[in-house]
């Protein structure tokens, strides 16, 4: 849903920025096919574009960049406030004024009436950035789950942000790798935040904002929400009630769109339960799913159940191993960090377009939270494990059992290490071979990113959810 993208640079020429930011909309033009726009400032040597996917008032009134106030504020944005019609009501009742239907202008008059204190209000995914020509402040912010990506990058040239790494790799300047990064895919099976690519590029944290003065180059960042793990509830009745009336709210305000948008239905219980939930609030659903000629990693049957208790337009789509090689590469070079993971999820996201579908439901975060992972069993070994001497833990590593062999990454303490024992893809010594490197380094490179905050205080399960959920799903 959009890209967005920005730089600041005093040493470049109005057009050689104007030309940088077209090439950064160009690299991401699949992720907002809709519409482009463009806001210069001159005097502050600022450009910023926006790519647009039209979700919500699909009309003309929603192109971006969008200004307000006068021109005072303009912004680029990613995402969906669900509960923009709220604060919309509630802002107009205080004298707002607005002339589109769209949520974007929402985020500016909320900023304009509350400043950052606005973002703590939001119920949505955002990912975006604000300009304001009295302070020449830049402002950024990612929703407090991190769905929609935002990465920045500030050097002695200026500042530059985008919705993905591959945009912000166009600007010369900003294209030194990190040679550290293959350790990390070996290590997790992804880059964990905040290791990119680029060794000057970084994701926005969630649930923070930065912001950026072209004039004096000061920086500010604060977290405005972070996720609790305390288990405050003790009866579960009441816990059963809340989970059914705040996923019942959920699943109702992600249907509010003007385009169509439908229910990634895998068959299993997270994407099911959101399905039947959908269709008490949209009669005839459109729900995608996909399954495999190997009914034993196929879930078709699960899906057929389903489909004949809703009322929906329900489309399967057979993945067929050789489909699957035919596609491969695509999937590769469409991936803008590289991931061992998520290559389902391109073909049902590509399956949804092709149905028309503009964007869709899914069960995302239901094992995170729910305990649908092995993880969550093998928490409380982790934690008596990781009791044991440094000597003996590390001597897991000579072990023929990847089980064991992943007892060595113990030794590092605290919310990493936990992490890679129960998810690690390769130890450092597998990692050293297949890059030529030394043992040694592989540890010190694993042990210095992410820095994480410790979790000692949550129960065993809550900790294997902060992991997964702050690590896994990010």
């Amino acid at each position: 849903m959009c890209r967005v993208a920005g730089v600041i640079n005093a040493s470049l020429q109005i057009e050689e920025l104007q030309a940088l930011i077209k090439g950064m909309c160009r690299v991401q033009q699949h992720g907002g096919p809709d519409d482009e726009g463009m806001y210069t400032n001159e005097s502050n040597h600022l450009v910023v574009g926006h790519r647009r996917l039209s979700i919500i008032d699909i009309s003309t009134d929603g192109h971006q960049p969008m200004s307000y106030a006068n021109g005072r504020f303009v912004i680029s944005y990613n995402g969906e406030l669900y509960n923009y019609i709220e604060l919309r009501n509630e802002l107009k009742q205080a004298g707002y004024s607005f002339t589109t239907q769209s949520d974007t202008e929402v985020i500016l008059a909320a900023y304009m009436a509350w400043g950052t204190a606005a973002f703590e209000r939001f119920s949505g995914m955002f990912a975006f950035a604000i300009w304001d020509n009295k302070t020449n402040n830049i402002l950024l912010a990612r929703d407090a789950a991190g769905i929609k990506p935002i990465y920045y990058a500030h050097t002695v040239q200026g500042f530059a942000f985008a919705s993905e790494v591959r945009a912000l790799k166009t600007i010369g300047y900003l294209q030194t790798p990190n040679n550290n990064w293959p350790v990390y895919l070996m290590a997790y099976g992804h880059l964990p935040e905040p290791v990119t690519t680029l060794k000057y590029v970084q994701p926005l944290q969630k649930g923070t904002w930065l912001q950026y003065n072209a004039v004096t180059g000061a920086v500010v960042n604060k977290h405005f929400t972070r996720y609790k793990y305390l288990e405050k509830i003790d009866r579960k009745e009441e816990a059963l009630q809340l989970i059914k009336e705040t996923l019942d709210t959920a699943v109702k305000q992600h249907l509010i769109s003007d385009a169509p948008i439908g229910v990634f239905l895998s068959g299993g219980l997270d994407s099911s339960v959101i399905a039947m939930l959908a269709n008490r609030h949209q009669a005839m659903l459109n729900t995608i799913s996909i399954y495999f000629e190997n009914s034993n990693y196929s879930e078709k049957k699960y899906q057929d159940v389903l489909q004949q208790q809703l009322s929906c337009s329900h489309q399967q789509f057979l993945l067929s191993e050789n489909e699957f090689h035919s596609f491969l590469p695509s999937i590769i070079s469409d991936m803008d960090l590289p991931c061992c993971d998520g290559i389902n999820t391109w073909f049902i996201s590509k399956y949804a377009r092709e149905s028309g579908l503009k964007a869709v439901l899914s069960g995302i975060g239901g094992d995170e939270l729910f305990g649908g992972y092995p993880s969550f069993q093998r928490i409380k070994m982790a934690l008596l494990l990781e009791k044991l001497p440094d000597s003996i833990l590390r001597a897991g590593r000579f072990s023929h059992s990847k089980k064991l062999r992943r007892l060595a990454y113990l030794s590092i303490k605290g919310p990493v290490g936990r992490y890679l024992f129960l998810r690690g893809q390769f130890i450092p010594g597998d990692i050293a071979k297949f890059l030529n490197a030394d043992e040694a380094d592989v540890w010190k490179i694993l042990e210095e990113q992410p820095r994480l905050p410790g979790i000692d205080y949550l129960t065993a399960s809550n900790q294997a959810s902060w992991l997964e959920t702050n690590i896994y799903m990010q």
